[in-house]
């Protein structure tokens, strides 16, 4: 993974150089410097468009009680595509206008959601675990040890450490020595 990072870092603006070079060679260096500036603020505006329809789509979900996954993907494609568009360069303009059409970010996002889903890391009610059935409770056991903690017949939590164990009444008189209410005391 370092290696893949470092070879993007390396190789994005290299491409992004040539690509300057190529295209000021054609149509010449003012013409590129405004092309890039337009896509920049044409990628803003798009943004706080499909931004504000995606906002209210995942409103509307949760007004329904249902979860808004496919929005929220929608929303992680804009912000890389705003991203995109907002870096100076070509190539990632052109990566970021992509990013902008919905089919494309839809495809994109159930490639990743399916990737959640089988890597273990999201679970789907109804979809069996990996390795395992749904219907037959299959999947990953989780082994450990376990204390009891649930009240025993007195009344009170088997376990004295327990933040849950049953309180003194306060009525009662306290064991302490020279408590006002502790009968043992001698009365003069």
């Amino acid at each position: 993974m370092p290696l893949i990072i470092l070879a993007l870092l390396i190789g994005i603006p290299l491409i992004e150089i040539a690509l300057f070079i190529e295209i000021g060679d054609e149509i010449g260096i003012w013409p590129t410097i405004g092309l890039c500036i337009a896509t920049a603020l044409a990628g803003s505006l798009m943004l706080r468009v499909q931004g504000l329809s995606t906002l209210m789509r995942a409103r509307a979900a949760m007004a329904r009680d249902q979860m808004p996954v496919r929005e929220m993907l929608d929303g992680i494609g804009l912000a890389i595509a705003g991203a995109l568009l907002l870096t100076p360069g070509f190539a990632t303009d052109t990566v970021g206008l992509l990013l902008f059409i919905p089919a494309v970010r839809r495809w994109l996002g159930r490639g990743f959601w399916s990737f959640l889903v089988k890597s273990g890391r999201f679970h789907v009610v109804g979809t069996p675990f990996p390795g395992g059935s749904a219907r037959r409770g299959g999947g990953t056991v989780i082994d450990g040890e376990y204390r009891d903690i649930t009240e025993a017949d007195d009344g009170k939590a088997s376990n004295p450490a327990s933040p849950w164990r049953q309180l003194p009444d306060e009525t009662a008189p306290d064991a302490s020595p020279g408590h006002p209410t502790d009968k043992t005391e001698k009365q003069p």
